[in-house]
């Protein structure tokens, strides 16, 4: 051991004694702010980590990993020979055509605009996750030729309609007359209705067999507005896209999930990053707590740094010997503050629901929030990275006072003594 005293002695200091009482409270109180401010920080971080991912698996439930889209005519030829170039990746679990267009649904005295996406329900359900969202109807009701429509449960409630109303879509192209253009018009059947919690999707999305979206849209047969594809690891999205950029043989146009959803995630990720600067802070606080710690225990214990001093301990050792005693105090609070935090994060969905009970409180209502519920997604990465920044920061506090120390001068300290 390189300095075995200078650790004893330092160990020792931390033990109350009667003449410093108020000083172990200090400590006490330091060693609890830490443990609090870290434990803090992992649950805040581990909760965003559970917003992010379920918010990220809502939005993948109705947009693709990646995406194949139409080229200079802003359509695809022949989608078949396309899916089967994609599936012949191996990352690539599923291949699924559709056709989007903007349109108008009407009923009664309601008109909303609308995102119509033509769809074939069997290869849907393997790239999205429609299915298990649906509130009533089914998804394989779209049969081509039967003009049924699915819609989101926003749309739905602000258009006041259920399954088995009528309803009219209205196409933007349209036919030219001598009175004008006039926009082509269809009469549809409600036979679904889904929720997929995101209020962009549930409120204007409505789909519809790929067959009647061709037909609605003047779309020759074998034609589509792209094709949606599934990995098998959603992570690899932007690797794949490229590779598929490169391989495809059709004038195609080829995005992924990080690209059309961008600037969403970047700010829930900016979110993040402030969230741990401005918990970080708290930290600090706490850890800065331990200065007040150790200069009132270097002022109780300058009889005793005179006389190490006078028997030959350096400055260095002296320095050593409190940077000890700060640096246990800021150890130990950041392990209760570790386990404390991580046992949280791992069990927030028993703990919140049980707050929720005893105080009869809710704190994500069902009535506004689609996400009832605190998510927490426990990363340890994110476990050692507060770890790290709450072990510098009390070893940094330890610093000033520990130099204090080592320049007390023995004559002008045992003068009184």
């Amino acid at each position: 051991m390189p300095f075995p005293y200078e650790i004893l002695i330092g160990l020792r200091y931390t033990r109350a004694k009667r003449s410093n009482h108020f000083i172990s409270f200090i400590s006490l109180f330091s060693m609890l702010g830490i443990a609090l401010g870290v434990a803090a920080l992992i649950v805040v971080l581990s909760v965003m980590n559970g917003f992010q991912k379920e918010l990220r698996e809502r939005i993948l439930g109705v947009v693709s990993h990646v995406q194949i889209m139409g080229g200079d005519e802003g359509t695809l030829a022949d989608w078949e020979y396309v899916a089967r170039q994609a599936e012949s990746e191996p990352r690539v679990r599923a291949a699924a055509p559709f056709v989007q267009a903007q349109g108008m649904l009407s009923f009664d005295q309601a008109v909303r605009g609308v995102m119509v996406r033509g769809i074939l329900p069997e290869r849907e359900d393997r790239v999205a996750d429609f299915s298990p969202h649906m509130k009533s109807g089914s998804l394989d009701s779209l049969e081509e030729g039967h003009f049924n429509i699915v819609l989101g449960a926003e749309l739905a409630r602000a258009l006041n309609v259920f399954v088995g109303d009528r309803i009219t879509l209205i196409a933007p192209q349209g036919a030219v007359t001598p009175a004008g253009v006039l926009p082509r018009l269809k009469t549809f059947t409600v036979s679904g209705i889904f929720e997929v919690g995101m209020f962009e999707y549930d409120n204007t999305l409505a789909l519809i067999a790929l067959g009647d979206a061709q037909r609605l849209y003047r779309l020759e047969e074998g034609r589509v507005s792209g094709v949606r594809l599934k990995l098998d690891d959603l992570f690899s999205a932007p690797r794949v896209a490229f590779d598929l950029a490169q391989r495809l043989d059709a004038n195609a146009f080829v995005s992924d999930w990080t690209r059309s959803h961008a600037n969403f995630f970047r700010a829930v990720q900016i979110e993040k990053t402030m969230m741990f600067i401005i918990l970080s802070l708290i930290v600090a606080v706490a850890a800065f707590n331990l200065v007040s710690t150790l200069v009132m225990a270097v002022t109780d214990k300058q009889a005793d740094i005179a006389i190490l001093r006078t028997l030959g301990v350096s400055p260095g050792s002296v320095m050593a010997i409190f940077v000890v005693q700060g640096a246990l105090v800021g150890f130990v609070g950041l392990l209760l503050g570790v386990g404390g935090g991580v046992l949280l994060a791992l069990n927030i969905d028993v703990v919140v629901p049980a707050i929720e009970k005893l105080f009869g409180i809710q704190f994500l209502s069902k009535d506004i929030y689609y996400i009832s519920d605190l998510p927490s997604d426990l990363q340890w990465r994110d476990v050692i990275r507060v770890t790290l920044v709450a072990f510098v920061l009390s070893l940094l506090a330890t610093l000033y006072p520990s130099w204090r120390a080592a320049r007390t001068n023995p004559a002008q300290a045992l003068r009184y003594e």
